[in-house]
């Protein structure tokens, strides 16, 4: 656990030294809440948001996994940076097991994550989102499994990149389009029938309804077309326990990039 803890600290440290990191990871998804939601409060109605808080009520537990997904995909580049820099590779020769750097790496990205959104659901009261204790507790909860299982996720596709633009295009194909299909947006019982099969195959869909769960607990009136609340914790732990063993045969397997 030392090494692991030490990846994990540096990671931390990284990412408060750079001042404009930290802006941007709280401002970008306060601007992207309030533009989409204001601007779309007018033109859709959904059965999974109050009368008073509108559509920018029903995006708020969107936005928190649109932060969970940014910071903690955006935190495994460093992986690519480290590449280029050469700690990669003095980690890589040290007498350290890979999950070990795995744990490290994908640690300090949950962490991250975890925090930013954090302190984004502190905002929920303003669209009258009420948490009751368990349901923030729940909620801290679901969030932490959400962040664990993302930074896996990218630490599974930055492994193999050797470029920053290769990452980016990965994400703009495959998980910008996971996010937008996860209910984020728009409920999974309004889309087309492709669409829908998609997005209940998909497994933030889960993650965010477990989200979404927890902070109606104690309305039972908007989580009725969600799926099980069993179900959402289920899928997102396995998900994410799953990508991180991925996680860890990947690094366990020498690639020409490790070495380059």
């Amino acid at each position: 656990m030392r090494p692991a803890m030490s990846l994990c600290y540096r990671e931390l440290i990284r990412f408060l030294r750079q001042k404009h990191r930290i802006i941007g990871a709280l401002a970008t998804p306060i601007v992207f809440w309030l533009l989409i939601g204001g601007g779309m409060s007018r033109s859709f109605q959904s059965p999974g948001q109050t009368t008073d808080g509108g559509y920018i009520e029903y995006f708020f537990p969107g936005t928190v996994l649109m932060i969970l997904l940014f910071t903690a995909i955006f935190s495994t580049i460093s992986i690519i940076e480290d590449r280029k820099e050469g700690f990669l590779q003095s980690v890589l020769v040290a007498p350290v097991s890979r999950m070990s750097i795995v744990l490290g790496k994908v640690l300090g990205g949950t962490v991250l994550a975890f925090g930013q959104a954090f302190l984004f659901l502190l905002l929920a009261p303003t669209v009258k989102i009420h948490l009751s204790l368990f349901g923030f507790v729940g909620s801290l909860v679901m969030m932490f499994i959400l962040a664990f299982g993302l930074t896996a996720l990218g630490f599974c596709i930055a492994w193999r990149m050797s470029s920053t633009q290769g990452f980016h295009a990965i994400m703009n194909l495959f998980l910008m389009p996971m996010w937008f299909l996860s209910g984020a947006l728009f409920p999974p019982g309004g889309a087309a029938g492709v669409i829908r099969v998609v997005m209940l195959a998909n497994p933030l869909t889960y993650g965010l309804s477990g989200l979404r769960w927890m902070m109606y607990w104690n309305n039972p009136e908007l989580t009725a077309k969600l799926p099980p609340f069993a179900v959402c914790v289920i899928v997102s732990i396995v998900s994410a326990a799953a990508v991180f063993l991925l996680a860890s045969r990947i690094a366990h397997k020498r690639t020409t990039a490790d070495l380059a």
